[in-house]
């Protein structure tokens, strides 16, 4: 289940990208895969834990995770110290 999920993720942001170079509207390329990221890294920990993978590939999905959240964050972060909405359109 874990891969349908995984591979919807993908068609997602296949159609935001083709959205985006069709229209010129909608999330940048960037920042809408900043975001993805995270939640794919945490749905690969997922897939990890219930295929009884090392411990290791869950924690360093979860770390790739964290990464991901962290870099999605800084790509938000107002010159004013208040985080931006994630709605960045253009």
């Amino acid at each position: 289940m874990v891969d349908v999920i995984l591979f919807v993720v993908a068609i997602e942001a296949i159609g935001l990208v083709a959205y985006r170079q069709f229209t010129g509207h909608g999330l940048t390329a960037g920042d809408m895969l900043a975001n993805l990221s995270s939640g794919v890294c945490l749905l690969l920990a997922l897939r990890f834990a219930l295929a009884g993978s090392p411990w290791p590939m869950i924690v360093i999905a979860v770390c790739g995770s964290l990464v991901a959240h962290l870099y999605d964050l800084s790509r938000r972060w107002d010159k004013s110290g208040i985080i931006g909405s994630f709605s960045r359109i253009d």
